[in-house]
């Protein structure tokens, strides 16, 4: 329902001496492309803030299944798969040419009130306003 894809062309300074993606950088990549999925929903990082919430990283899980490497156009696929109680993005990061997988992800983020810091059971009846949905 809510997804995005996102292109990139592997840079030189993301690789290794064997001209292989770092394995931290694929959390980069992530991270680019669930801010764009977020835009598309207008409900960023700016938003949410203005908004009174946080939402952090709780947890971040990924399977390493083929190196990306340098000049590579690479695809992040990030779909939004669960927001009631928390924002669950699950990520495919796939080889342009061949549409070989490279990598297959998972982050979830709670929300976290500013002004107190407690953390949220439920997700703020904004997201479901920018989302278009209503509660279940």
């Amino acid at each position: 329902m809510f997804e995005t894809r996102l292109k990139i062309n592997v840079p030189f300074f993301d690789v290794d001496a064997m001209h292989v993606v770092w394995h931290g950088h694929y959390v980069k990549y992530m991270e680019m492309a669930r801010s764009e999925l977020l835009r598309q929903f207008d409900y960023d990082y700016p938003t949410m803030k203005a908004n009174g919430h946080l939402w952090p990283i709780v947890d971040l899980r990924l399977k390493y299944v083929a190196s990306a490497r340098y000049g590579q156009d690479i695809e992040v696929l990030a779909k939004l798969t669960e927001w009631e109680h928390r924002l669950r993005i699950d990520y495919v990061i796939r080889c342009c040419d061949t549409q070989k997988v490279l990598t297959k992800a998972t982050s979830i983020q709670v929300a976290v009130a500013i002004d107190t810091e407690e953390m949220l059971f439920e997700s703020p009846d904004i997201l479901f306003e920018k989302l278009g949905v209503t509660r279940s």
